[in-house]
């Protein structure tokens, strides 16, 4: 009897697995909640432990938030009116520097003022430090004693925060050239590193940059070693120089050989440092360069992606650690004696799945702040307490998002049709793991060189997933992460092998099973847009919808309208990547390839949209029209180059997924070819 009782006992549980099973499939996420902005942005370990600081969203705007940790007491500091705390920096125990961002106009999204700002960790003494309001009376806001100071009309950004200096930090300097702004021509004015007062906000130059549009690189005691940037023709050149009186000297160009090589850190001895460079297999590679013989030897090479990170010692005297990513996130040691190498290796056996990165430590390094991520997870914060091996959760970015109920990105890797590798995910709807013949949208990242889609939680992914379709997305040639050889591959391909990448993990979806040949859309924003609709055009029995969300849709009109080709090195830029045949150029434009389409068409537009403004789809609109064919439209006149406000994206995301039902949903297999469009 007890034996039949346990039977049905555990019938019973398996049927409530079932039926919770089935409760999530039918009842995903709310689309709002996927439109939401992360609660928390990131969090900060104060040098002495004793305080943590987190950005997080309070009311709709981001501020700063301070706990103090053996009190468990806090403060909220919210920026002066409208404005938004965008980064921050522990530059001492007690003080904070951190910029901001405010709305302006009629942009949703908050732009950066290049202001910065201080404050002490009870939210005292705050100041304003360097911008274009210090002189302003900021009485009743701000503290006083430095509103002497005159307004610089300049942006700044921390370099380093001078771990055994409390009261300066180095900062970047870029001044405003109000005589170029929306011009083409003339100079930019370079950029400067500045040593600053972090309670007074008196600073000094230290640093001019001999190219514009520059980076530096300091060594560990804080000397400006290195600054690199692109010249006129878009070749990288990289200055060195062995102390802070000596001469710039340029010791690498782009133009000798086509290789790039980027200074990245010193190591701690202060005698070498560490290169991006080509690597072994032109895949990308990490290089250390010797200060006293100036030559290099090869670190590492990626076998199938180059760097795309890098992990510091916590006193960020040196590197242990290089990161990857041709598939899930690969972590290399370079020093697997490091004591950050063994607390690394610990918290990735804690997560098995998960990628761990290191945030900051104190300055003794007996804690540290990490996060831990996923595909599935937007990613939480712990800290980490070195001599009691303890881990204690901190905050999650997003913690309405239930990792168990996202989808799973699956790496792949295929070869072009050309004998090109590519690099991939394929997403399945959850619980749809195993599934055949899905109806799938083929998702195309922007950029669209040195951009790559990346194995990690993606708000646009997990919405199409969690409304039944497969998503695929492929690093097509251009995309960053595989070796300078694989982004140069695309420059000049707009419309050819960059879309014929596209074109072939399509097929190599429906080839494995995994996709309906008669269910599939293609979707992209920015350059995504411009090969959503010409690989419906292209391929015109491919797909049977496509979504262009501020796109590019007229190759020649991209290069006069747009922020690009008002830059001071924006139309060398586009000469470079898209070419100068204008006949070449409107032959791979959508715009005047209609007569090929038959897919259903669907245009999401920002009104305020300054990189591909909104000719480009209201033309496109214009020409399908005069041809009879309806258009899903959808224009927020206040939003920019992507969406941001959270009702916005949740419209967006709603008309998304009902076009997409209409097209490839359950029920609507096109079982008959249709007839092209006139």
């Amino acid at each position: 009897m007890e034996q039949v009782r346990m039977r049905l006992r555990e019938i019973a549980l398996f049927i409530a697995l079932l039926l919770t099973s089935v409760q999530v499939l039918a009842d995903p996420l709310p689309l709002a909640d996927f439109a939401r902005h992360m609660q928390f942005r990131t969090a900060k370990i104060a040098p002495d432990g004793k305080h943590l600081a987190a950005t997080s969203v309070i009311d709709g705007k981001v501020v700063l938030s301070v706990i103090d940790l053996d009190k468990n007491t806090g403060v909220t500091l919210r920026p002066r009116e409208d404005d938004e705390v965008f980064q921050f920096w522990w530059v001492s125990n007690t003080r904070i520097v951190y910029t901001v961002a405010q709305n302006i106009g009629y942009f949703e999204a908050p732009g950066m003022t290049g202001e910065l700002f201080a404050v002490d960790v009870d939210g005292k003494n705050k100041d304003i430090l360097f911008g274009y309001r210090v002189s302003q009376d900021m009485s009743g806001s701000l503290g006083s004693h430095i509103t002497k100071k005159q307004s610089e009309y300049a942006s700044a950004w921390m370099l380093d925060a001078l771990r055994d200096n409390d009261e300066e930090a180095l900062i970047q300097v870029r001044r405003w050239n109000w005589s170029h702004v929306g011009s083409a021509g003339g100079e930019s004015l370079p950029e400067e590193v500045r040593v600053i007062n972090v309670k007074t906000g008196k600073n000094r130059t230290i640093a001019v940059s001999p190219i514009t549009g520059s980076r530096f690189v300091l060594d560990n005691n804080g000397g400006v070693r290195f600054a690199y940037g692109e010249d006129k023709e878009r070749k990288l050149n990289v200055y060195y120089r062995a102390a802070n009186d000596a001469e710039w000297e340029l010791i690498f160009t782009e133009a000798d050989d086509g290789n790039r090589y980027v200074p990245v850190y010193f190591n701690r001895a202060g005698d070498g440092v560490y290169f991006e460079c080509p690597g072994r297999n032109a895949r990308g590679g990490v290089c250390l360069w010797d200060t006293k013989t100036r030559t290099f030897s090869t670190l590492w090479s990626g076998k199938e992606a180059g760097p795309n990170g890098y992990e510091q010692t916590f006193d960020e005297q040196d590197l242990f650690a290089i990161r990857s990513m041709p598939g899930r996130t690969s972590v290399t040691l370079i020093d697997k004696n490091a004591d950050e190498a063994h607390v690394l290796v610990d918290m990735l056996q804690q997560f098995p799945g998960s990628d761990v990165h290191f945030i900051n430590a104190t300055r003794d390094g007996k804690k540290v702040v990490l996060s831990v991520e996923s595909d599935r997870d937007p990613g939480a914060f712990y800290l980490y307490d070195v001599d009691s091996r303890k881990l204690s959760f901190l905050l999650a970015r997003a913690p309405w998002i239930k990792p168990e109920d996202m989808a799973v990105m699956e790496p792949f890797s295929i070869k072009a049709r050309d004998g090109v590798e590519l690099h991939g995910f394929l997403t399945k709807p959850p619980g749809k793991e195993d599934a055949r013949d899905l109806p799938m949208v083929v998702f195309v990242h922007g950029g669209p060189y040195w951009v790559r889609d990346t194995w990690e939680y993606d708000p646009y992914v997990q919405v199409l997933a969690s409304r039944g379709y497969a998503v695929l997305q492929v690093n097509f040639r251009g995309s960053g992460g595989y070796g300078d050889a694989f982004i140069t591959a695309g420059f000049g391909e707009w419309g050819a092998r960059m879309q014929d990448d596209v074109t072939d993990a399509t097929h190599w979806a429906i080839k494995q099973g995994d996709a309906d040949p008669k269910r599939i859309c293609i979707f992209g924003g920015s350059y995504g847009g411009y090969a959503a609709l010409q690989g419906a055009v292209r391929e015109p029995d491919l797909y049977q919808c496509t979504i262009g969300y501020v796109g590019v849709y007229d190759l020649r009109l991209m290069k006069s309208r747009g922020d690009i080709p008002q830059s001071l090195k924006g139309g060398a830029y586009l000469d470079k990547v898209l070419g100068s045949d204008d006949t070449v150029l409107a032959q791979r434009s959508p715009i005047n390839q209609l007569d090929r389409l038959k897919a259903d068409v669907m245009l999401i537009v920002g009104g305020q949209d300054k990189r591909v403004p909104p000719i480009h789809s209201e033309n496109l609109r214009s020409a399908l029209g005069k041809r009879g064919i309806e258009v899903e439209w959808l224009y927020q006149p206040t939003e920019g180059h992507g969406y941001y406000d959270e009702s916005n994206v949740t419209e967006m995301y709603e008309k998304l997924i009902a076009f997409l039902d209409r097209n490839i949903g359950e029920g609507a297999s096109k079982e008959v070819e249709p007839e092209p469009k006139k």
